[in-house]
């Protein structure tokens, strides 16, 4: 019997196993959650399943997301990496990924985690939507204004507004399964 998914993962195993696996479970590792931005930041524009092929290869390029490493690449690393025809090159995206890993560290200084500042959006807890459709959920929210706005004011680069809210799907600050999903209920 074929479980009942979202209709937007259907037809493709990486994007099921993606979605049956990950999306929507809440993240509150900030290893994780920094992971899901860089991914995320380097989304903006194209699809998720390009980011998904290309996950692995961005493991290997970016030193395993490590954001400690990533915050002190140097313009050699940089170009390496618009060298590496295995990721996306995107000079700017690349650039963003280096200061957004220097951002989220100053924010970890700040309130002691990324996880505990991200999640203070939502008071700690999962916003439960109800949609019939994965066509109904929203691009944006006033909330990933909000955040958007205040990660900008930060010093982040490429988290707009629709950035943030698909991190926020992604990493289970909003349970945005259809209702049909047999994951809605288990996230």
């Amino acid at each position: 019997m074929s479980k009942n998914r979202c209709g937007w993962c259907v037809g493709d195993p990486l994007y099921e196993a993606y979605h049956d696996e990950e999306w929507g479970v809440p993240v509150f590792d900030d290893d994780k959650l920094f992971e899901f931005l860089i991914l995320e930041t380097f989304q903006a524009g194209l699809s998720w399943i390009t980011i998904l092929r290309k996950r692995e290869n961005f493991r290997k390029a970016l030193d395993n997301f490590d954001y400690k490493k990533i915050a002190n690449y140097q313009v050699s690393k940089e170009e390496e990496l618009l060298q590496n025809a295995a990721i996306i090159r995107n000079k700017l995206k690349i650039k963003a990924t280096i200061s957004n890993a220097q951002a989220f560290m100053k924010i970890q200084k700040e309130f002691g985690s990324f996880s505990k500042y991200i999640w203070n959006f939502v008071d700690g807890e999962p916003i439960k939507n109800s949609f019939e459709s994965f066509k109904d959920s929203p691009n944006n929210t006033e909330l990933s204004d909000s955040i958007s706005k205040d990660l900008k004011k930060r010093g982040f680069k490429f988290v707009g507004s629709t950035v943030i809210y698909a991190q926020m799907q992604a990493t289970g600050m909003v349970n945005d399964h259809e209702m049909s999903c047999f994951r809605y209920h288990e996230v």
